[in-house]
Parts: C-alpha cells; structure tokens; sequence
C-alpha cells in the first residue's frame, strides 16, 4: 500500500475513474438486457404455438418420413455451443465450455464435433484443438430471426446431409436478470412432436395437405428452436455482464473507501510529524 500522500491520491483517481466505466457498462448492459427480454418473452409462445401445431398434424398423420425426424445409428454427435464475443461477464462463458467439455472429454475426437458461437468458445476449442465443425461471431446484441437463419440454416442442413447423427445445443438458459443456468438440449433428430397430445382427434382443414405442411414445418420449427438457443445465451450474456460490472463498481467503491481511510492516516502522521518538529525545535532555542 503507498504511503506517501501524492501515491495515494494518483490511486484513488484511478479507481474512481475505473469505477465510473464499470458503471457506465452496467447501464449499457442493462438497457441491451431489457431489449432482448421482451424478444425472448414474444418468442416464447411463437414456439410453444408452433410445437403444438407439429403436435395436431403429426397426430393426423400415421407414417411421416422426413430427415429431421429420422433416428439413425450415432456414429458422431453434433454440439452447437453458444459463448460470448466478449468477456467481463463473470462465470458466463466458462460455465458452457466446462458443460460442453464435461460431455466430449472422454469422448473419441472423431465421434463429434462443435460448431463454436460466439469468439470466446471458437478461440477455446480451437486452442486446445477440439473438432471444429462451424464458427459464427459477432452476433447482434438484440439478435433477430434474420441475422440467426444463416446458423439454423446451415446447422439443420449439416444433420440432413448426415456430417452428424444428432445434435446438442449448450447454452445459458435466460431465468431472469440476474439468474441463467447452462442447459444442454438435444435438438436433432426432432423427438415426439405429439407428446401427451399425440393422437387426440382434431378438426382442422388443411390447405396443402397435412403432410406438405408438416414437411414445411420441420425445418422452421428446428431453426426456431435455434433461434430461441440464441435470444435466451444474449439476454443472459447481458444479465451476467450488468451483474459483473455492478459488483466491481461496489468493489472499486470499497476501495476507494479504504484509500481514503490510509491517506488520512498518512496526512494524520505527517501532521504530527511536522508538530513534533516544531516542538522539538523550540526545545532546541532555549
């Protein structure tokens, strides 16, 4: 800790100057979370809606071929792993590499692969040499259908072409502002669309026919599914990163707080220095 007067003002400037950008990031982060809140919040029922249409047209329909439904043998296991491009977001992206890690390290290098979302996943892996199948970064920080399609896209069209025989995404789920936790989700082959619904008689009219339309759906229903990944990994990237840089704020504060404590000691004790050099001076002429 400095002593001297001068060192200790210079520190405490330097502090409150990194306090005032840890605050600013705060704010910035909390007005980024608030947008992608409400996206997640509409996008939700949009799912939800579309799971229980598959739900009433697979129910209609007895034989359905499609290549997003087919389980086949597992002879190599997509992940789709969601990060950051930036860090300063706590335990954010360590926490999906260490649960994508948890599944593939004990696994052979050629019975998966991983495509990287997100700067800090795609510099990781490729670090430490694990299959890279895709990368993506620079994803919007309000993220829209449009600008996610391309990834869906290209992830659904990776499993029809049989590059791999399921796929998992790994991502931090969004609770609320300052709560996510890291979820893997197994996307690919689609499961029981008809879940507790399935066979239930319905009385809808369909115009194609229900086959065309279920085939139509699929694809959609999987990139949406992608979609969703995305939007809940950004509002809790932001929620982390609000939650972070309000906790080194309170923490540069408690500093500042301390340094100021130290120079008033330290000018305390230069002032009774300089007294007891007056007094011992005096002493010194009679």
């Amino acid at each position: 800790m400095p002593q001297n007067t001068r060192d200790i003002r210079r520190r405490i400037k330097s502090v409150q100057n990194t306090a005032q950008i840890t605050k600013a990031m705060e704010m910035v982060a909390a007005a980024k979370l608030r947008r992608v809140q409400e996206a997640v919040a509409l996008s939700r029922p949009y799912l939800q809606r579309m799971q229980q249409m598959l739900a009433e047209l697979s129910g209609s329909i007895r034989h359905v071929k499609h290549p997003l439904l087919a389980d086949r043998p597992v002879r190599r296991t997509g992940y789709l792993v969601i990060t950051a491009d930036r860090g300063l977001a706590g335990p954010y992206n360590a926490s999906v590499i260490r649960r994508t890690l948890r599944e593939v390290r004990h696994r052979e290098r050629n019975t998966y692969t991983i495509f990287a979302v997100g700067r800090k996943g795609r510099d990781f892996f490729r670090r430490h040499g694990y299959p890279l199948d895709g990368e993506v970064t620079g994803v919007a920080d309000s993220p829209t259908y449009a600008g996610v399609a391309p990834l869906a896209e290209e992830v659904v069209a990776a499993y029809a072409s049989e590059r791999f025989d399921e796929l998992y995404m790994v991502y931090n789920e969004f609770i609320n502002a300052v709560t996510s936790r890291t979820v893997l989700h197994k996307v690919l082959p689609l499961g029981d669309l008809g879940g507790a619904d399935a066979g239930r008689p319905v009385n809808f009219i369909y115009e194609p026919d229900e086959e065309t339309l279920l085939k139509s759906l699929l694809p959609r229903y999987a990139e949406t599914l992608v979609y969703q990944a995305v939007l809940d990994a950004k509002a809790s990237e932001h929620g982390a990163r609000m939650t972070a840089m309000g906790n080194a704020t309170d923490a540069a504060k408690e500093m500042i707080d301390s340094l100021t404590l130290v120079l008033n000691r330290a000018r305390q004790a230069a002032i009774t220095t300089q007294i007891a050099e007056v007094v011992g001076g005096a002493e010194a002429l009679k």
